[in-house]
Order: C-alpha cells, then structure tokens, then sequence
C-alpha cells in the first residue's frame, strides 16, 4: 500500500520518522521510508493553508496513493478535549472565508460566492464521509474543526467564532489538506492532538510535547493497522 503522511512541520513528526527509520529524500520536502509492506512518503507541506493545499494537491497529483493521512497537533475549543487528547477530524470548515459588514461577519455562502453543497463542500463543510476502515483511527473520538490563517487568541473572537461554527478544535492547515483529497479522491483521515485550549494566548499552559509524542504515537498505530 501506498500511504501519503502529510504535517505542517517536520518537529510534529519527529516520534514518528524515528520509528520509520532510514528516508530516501524525493524533493519539494517530501521523503520515502519503508513501514512493514508499506510505501509510507511523507511530506512537510509548510505552515498554513495555503502551503498545504499547493504542496498537497502537487503531490497528490504525481502520484496515487491509497491513503493520506493529515497529523499534527490543534487547539481544542472543547472543555472534554483536553491537552494531549487525539482526534478525528471528520468535519473542517474555513472559518474566515467571507467578508465583514460592521461587526456582522457574513460567510462566503450568505454572500452567494459558493453553495453549501457545492463540491466538494457538504452543507458549507469539508466532510471526511468514508473515513478508512482502520482499527486504530476506529477508536478516535470523531470531531468537528475549523481552519485559521490566525489561531484565536481572543475572548470576543473566540466567543464569535464558537456561536458560528460550534468548533471542537482549530488548526491552520486541517481543511486545506482534507480540500485536496476530496478534489483528488483520495482516502484520507486528519488526526490532531490537542496542545492547548483555546483561550487568551497562554504558552505555559501548552502541552506540545507531549501532543506530538500522542499524535506521532497514534500515527503509527493507524499504519500498523493499515
């Protein structure tokens, strides 16, 4: 099988390659290694939505791969998520994709921009429908994202936000990556761990560490079970 591992940044995946063993660099930040019959080619797309839909849809485009996988870390807007918590992120929205009308926001769809069903758009979200049959991902609680170009930091925004979109976790990059699967037909799954609660930006508070042990840990677990 041919697996595609797709992070933002190669220090999300550092547990995980250290398991995989030796790479064979193939360009463009992407590396090939071997895991049990397995073609595993990972990719570090780059931070943000816009590095992770070019570098992903390149990549998917070049070559089939039977799955991708979407791994790195999130912030939880839900009090039962807490850090160090991994998720399934089945359904990503792009949150600020719209425009500003006093202190109104209006969504691309209230503007008559784009349908709510227009693919691969379903009910105005990016929906993992057919998730892979995969025992260790079976286990994940299932959840619902958005995707930021600015991670929220604010009491006001966060309130506005959670009213709009009842978000359980954020990232910057979850719906780009699960936009170019579903444009490529792909298998796909995003897995997160959470590294902190949405709040008022308090860095001693975070647990990256061990988010990404959790979420590299996990990883493996779905490749094992591939």
């Amino acid at each position: 099988m041919r697996i595609l591992v797709v992070a933002a940044t190669s220090g999300e995946l550092v547990p995980l390659v250290a398991k995989l063993g030796s790479a064979s660099p193939r360009g463009d930040g992407l590396h090939r290694y071997g895991h049990a019959a397995h073609v595993v080619d990972v990719l570090i797309s780059g931070v943000g939505m816009v590095a992770t839909a070019a570098r992903c849809a390149r990549v998917l485009t070049l070559a089939p791969y039977d799955l991708a996988l979407n791994v790195g870390v999130c912030g939880s807007f839900d009090p039962d998520l807490q850090p160090g918590a991994v998720v399934h992120i089945v359904s990503d929205r792009f949150a600020e994709l719209g425009a500003e009308d006093g202190d109104r926001f209006i969504t691309i769809r209230e503007l008559g921009l784009l349908g709510d069903d227009e693919a691969p758009f379903t009910g105005g979200a990016l929906v993992n429908a057919s998730p892979p049959a995969n025992a260790a991902l079976g286990i994940l609680p299932p959840v619902r994202g958005i995707t930021v170009n600015t991670v929220h930091g604010n009491a006001r925004s966060i309130a506005d936000v959670v009213r709009r979109f009842e978000p359980q976790i954020e990232s910057m990059e979850g719906a780009a990556f699960m936009y170019a699967c579903l444009v490529q037909k792909v298998a796909f799954a995003q897995v997160r761990a959470v590294s902190n609660m949405v709040e008022t930006r308090n860095r001693q508070a975070w647990k990256m560490a061990d988010a990404i042990g959790h979420a590299s840990e996990t990883a493996l677990s779905i490749l094992d079970h591939v």
